[in-house]
């Protein structure tokens, strides 16, 4: 029998996170966003969490960045950057991490930028608060990094209000911004989201790029499994504020262990071979965060579901991933992956 799993500790991690969890007061009692979420992320490693609208994903990067401000939010656990403890930081020591050691690519830099600003000027105004520089070596730097995230005539888009640019064009203005200090990690909240398949394409490429040329890791937040297979080194999968799947991307992709995971999977559109009719999809919906089932989270849209499930399940280690599933504990586990990925 398999014994139970933490996340595996890892040596010297960029970003240590550890029982994580974002419980929120309402009229209702408390209600958990995130919940007891644990994860490493290396040097220079990619780390990509998936999960349908609601997982926690998003709320996950909102908590390791202290940009929860609602005061009804209560985050508890432990982030550890570089060893140093995020939670219960200052505001002003936040900001020092913040920009500088650790940046964030927003899910829509049309909200996330400031609309009466130019593109320039926030970049440059990033730049100032964390380097030492006048504003006109700020202006300067702001035209560079344009150039480098292939802007055409940065010298003139410097000097364009974010609404003047095309989708395309602002989410990399936003990556050019979350560069501008070169972070050790950047988290990437849904970086390709409403954009056309040739930008997306190039929006990846610049992330490959910036993690080779300034060896930072990186998070990337996405549903889009395809992104995944294309950039990630290891991959954690959320459902319903937990991690219900997480390892290296080949045995995640390969034999993937738990059913949701599987789901996701299948929702990709195959490359070769017969076209289906129609996608599988994953029966049901995600569970609100008021009205969670009892037991796995999972089981009402589990076609596996059992007696144990009753029980949530903890993350159990089969090989080199971790699996919230009783299906990983049992020696028909890889029978019952085999016929569920059929």
């Amino acid at each position: 029998m398999l014994d139970p799993v933490t996340s595996p500790d890892t040596a010297e991690p960029v970003l240590r996170v550890e029982n994580l969890s974002v419980t929120f007061r309402t009229e209702q009692g408390p209600m958990k966003g995130v919940d007891g979420v644990s994860f490493t992320v290396a040097p220079g490693e990619l780390v990509s969490i998936v999960g349908e609208s609601g997982s926690g994903k998003s709320l996950t990067s909102l908590a390791v960045m202290g940009l929860i401000n609602d005061p009804n939010a209560i985050v508890t656990g432990s982030i550890r950057y570089k060893g140093r403890e995020l939670i219960g930081l200052s505001r002003q020591a936040l900001r020092a991490v913040r920009g500088d050691e650790i940046a964030m690519i927003f899910q829509d830099p049309m909200t996330a930028m400031t609309p009466v600003y130019t593109i320039g000027w926030q970049i440059a105004e990033q730049i100032r608060a964390h380097q030492s520089l006048t504003r006109k070596q700020a202006h300067a730097r702001a035209i560079e990094l344009l150039g480098d995230m292939g802007i055409p005539n940065p010298g003139v888009a410097v000097d364009r209000f974010p609404h003047q640019l095309s989708g395309g064009m602002r989410q990399r203005a936003m990556i050019a911004m979350a560069l501008s200090c070169h972070p050790s990690l950047l988290i990437a909240d849904e970086p390709t989201t409403a954009l056309d398949v040739t930008v997306q394409a190039q929006i990846l490429r610049l992330i490959e790029q910036l993690r080779h040329d300034h060896a930072s890791s990186i998070i990337l937040i996405t549903h889009d499994m395809g992104v995944v297979a294309e950039v990630a080194d290891r991959v954690m999968v959320m459902y319903s504020g937990r991690i219900v799947e997480q390892g290296p991307k080949l045995p995640v992709f390969i034999e993937p262990g738990h059913p949701y995971t599987t789901g996701l999977l299948q929702s990709i559109p195959p490359m070769s071979g017969i076209k289906p009719r129609r996608l599988t999809a994953i029966p049901g919906v995600p569970p609100s965060i008021a009205d969670r089932p009892i037991g796995c989270r999972f089981s009402p849209r589990c076609m596996h579901r059992y007696a144990p499930c009753v029980v949530d399940p903890p993350l159990f280690r089969r090989g080199q991933q971790d699996i919230a599933c009783y299906l990983a504990e049992t020696t028909a586990a890889t029978a019952v992956t085999a016929e569920v990925g059929a």
